[in-house]
């Protein structure tokens, strides 16, 4: 039989049998597949704003003034009449006609004359702004008459349709200008930045939220308020920020647009449509501003937090293929990417580095991606008090590998990042990170917070380190795998579903399958073979070093748990523990008991745990379960508490009576059998 056929038969069987005895594998859709493709997808869809018509106020509004309600006449001519009856008549009323009706001549001239639309959709958005905000409207304006929701609607709705005019003409970009001519004058508008952590270079291309629709997510979180929801691209540029090594290729993140113009008054000089008014469109950040300050007001920004952060996690590049690569093929993963001086492993920001804000670090299990966090993220992220504390990164490593290997990888991954952005310790919040494993991600983290001693040499040799024989690189390999110091800039860490001794998915039948399909990599063999032959005399027998794919490692007769289980744990550091269990009355609940169909409950309870709760949910969805992100939720809002009373954190900003930390949920325990 060829052996490529070989291969592929021997890839059915163990996906049948990890489907069966499970994995970090999806198994309630309707195929198997990877557990990290997250069943997110982006669908484009055509902008059509509803026909629109004119309101019977605006109608009689036009009546009264012996104006056709038809629109028949020259429409710019119609809008000069209008503006003549404001200038008669300065009312609240009369300037939302005029936006109302420029509104509908912009409609109408979209397909046909895109430039007149751009002055026409300008001028709605020009004259709703001043009723919203003319402090000569402050005594007669009505937020309960439906015209003041009607004025927003028309904001946002003109804006987004002018940007698009702009957008295609490419001159929406920070420090671009464009130009648009309203009855009442000439306006010059300005694209700002509002947010000290961009730079124009940031940002590559806008794409319009409206243009999408998401599927696969639970909760969409929205902000309602002014201004257009966005998307910008960004790409890399020379001289970028230190930080921007950390960023995906084609990072995503939102952004509102807001137009902030000059309100006309009688003191601007020049006459009618010679009259130069200037405006600015605001770029923010809604993750960072969510109400922005205009005159006496407090307005909240429209935003949009879910589908920028669904548009980027459907990127190709960070693809559910990452799950089985990182599996059957580690090497990939560790590869340098193309023109690029980094493998795709390693730690990934998802959102523009903030060094006053506290880094969550979510690390993904077995055979998964760090997209198996999409859940979780996207609802911690709706949080407003977490939005404005922590910042969320995730850490991509393969998981075809003994997960002690990637533990060493993970602790000079934080090392290199702690050099790369605060080589002098001038930065707190990167002394407070926090850690959130699932299932071998939270033996990962775990590993983070021991003393090794010589406990974990012991399980390859009874002689001194020192008297090993290797090259200097490999001997150095060898030292960060065995040889640690609990992290001191790690203060909390949250495992989930995490096979504290092991699971009983790794048995002799997976075990045998894994040594066939994962292709350990060869320069890691190659160096193997020559260490063993070298240290004949030094090392024990079915010693550690032997261990080369991680379904073994998982192995509850692993030598390894026993050490971690019983080392020394650094004392600044808070452990928590969130446990799944299969309900009972499901198939898989009968059939695996106290478990969690993957992790028994014996193994995936902690002693050393400071808080731990049962969440009634199989392995692969743990991480995922609203239960769960409301306990994550409630311990970062536990950590912030704690700075506060420490008063060693926070410096500035009010502590607000609305953001106690909540009672932790808590489920009946599950006991052990």
């Amino acid at each position: 039989m060829d052996r490529c056929v070989l291969r592929r038969y021997w890839s059915v069987l163990l996906i049948a049998a990890l489907a069966t005895s499970s994995g970090c594998a999806l198994r309630h859709a309707g195929h198997v597949r990877p557990w990290a493709k997250p069943g997110l997808f982006l669908r484009p869809q055509f902008f059509h704003q509803s026909p629109t018509s004119l309101t019977p106020r605006t109608v009689q509004f036009l009546r009264q003034h012996n104006l056709n309600p038809s629109l028949d006449e020259d429409p710019r001519t119609l809008l000069q009449q209008v503006q003549a009856v404001i200038q008669k008549e300065a009312q609240a009323d009369n300037v939302y006609a005029y936006a109302e009706i420029s509104y509908v001549l912009a409609k109408r001239a979209e397909r046909s004359q895109p430039r007149l639309a751009l002055d026409f959709y300008s001028g709605t958005v020009l004259k709703a702004y001043q009723y919203l905000f003319d402090p000569k409207f402050a005594d007669t304006r009505n937020p309960y008459d439906p015209r003041f929701r009607g004025a927003c609607d028309l904001y946002n709705d003109a804006l987004e349709a002018a940007l698009r005019i702009v957008r295609a003409n490419e001159s929406l970009q920070p420090g671009s200008a464009f130009s648009v001519r309203t009855a009442d004058g000439y306006w010059t508008l300005t694209c700002t930045i509002c947010d000290r952590r961009w730079r124009a270079e940031d940002f590559g291309a806008f794409e319009f939220v409206s243009d999408y629709r998401i599927t696969g997510l639970r909760n969409h979180h929205v902000h309602y308020g002014l201004g257009v929801p966005m998307i910008a691209v960004r790409k890399n540029y020379p001289g970028e920020p230190p930080a921007a090594r950390y960023y995906p290729p084609d990072l995503s993140f939102p952004v509102t647009v807001f137009l902030r113009p000059e309100i006309p008054t009688d003191a601007t000089e020049g006459e009618g449509e010679d009259r130069h008014y200037e405006g600015r469109l605001e770029l923010y950040d809604p993750v960072a501003t969510m109400n922005i300050q205009v005159g006496e007001f407090a307005v909240p920004l429209q935003a949009d937090l879910t589908t920028p952060l669904a548009t980027f996690l459907s990127n190709p590049a960070l693809g559910s293929s990452l799950a089985t690569v990182g599996l059957l093929r580690p090497e990939k993963l560790l590869t340098l990417q193309p023109g690029l001086n980094k493998p795709l492993t390693g730690l990934y920001m998802v959102q523009p580095y903030e060094p006053d804000k506290i880094p969550v670090i979510m690390i993904h299990g077995w055979w998964s991606s760090p997209m198996t966090w999409i859940q979780m993220f996207n609802d911690l992220r709706s949080d407003p008090e977490i939005r404005r504390r922590y910042q969320f990164w995730f850490y991509l490593y393969p998981t075809g590998q003994p997960f002690w290997i990637s533990a060493a990888q993970f602790r000079r991954d934080l090392r290199e990042l702690r050099q790369t952005l605060d080589p002098d310790h001038h930065q707190p919040a990167l002394d407070q990170i926090v850690l959130i494993g699932h299932s071998m991600g939270g033996l990962i983290a775990e590993l983070q917070t021991i003393e090794s001693g010589q406990d974990f040499w012991k399980l390859v040799s009874e002689h001194p380190f020192e008297e090993v024989r290797t090259d200097p690189v490999s001997r150095e390999e060898l030292r960060e795998i065995f040889f640690f110091q609990p992290n001191p800039s790690i203060r909390r860490i949250i495992t989930i579903a995490t096979p504290h001794w092991g699971s009983h998915f790794s048995n002799q039948m997976t075990q045998r399958l894994a040594s066939r399909l994962i292709a350990v990599p060869k320069e890691l063999l190659q160096s193997q073979t020559q260490f063993f032959r070298e240290n004949q005399d030094l090392l024990l027998p079915n010693n550690l070093l032997q261990i080369t794919d991680s379904v073994d490692a998982l192995d509850p007769d692993c030598p390894i748990f026993s050490v971690m289980n019983t080392a020394p744990r650094a004392s600044w550091i808070t452990h928590h523990n969130i446990v799944g269990s299969s309900l009972e009355d499901h198939l898989w609940g009968r059939i695996t008991g106290t478990s969690d169909g993957v992790i028994s409950w014996e193994s995936a309870h902690s002693d050393k745990a400071s808080s731990e709760i049962s969440v009634p949910a199989e392995h692969t969805m743990v991480q995922s379960h609203p239960l769960t992100i409301l306990e994550v939720k409630r311990i970062l809002l536990e950590h912030l508490a704690a700075l506060r009373q420490e008063d060693s954190f926070f410096g500035v900003g009010p502590v607000h009576s609305d953001m106690a930390v909540p009672c932790p949920i808590r489920l009946p325990p599950v006991e052990s059998p």
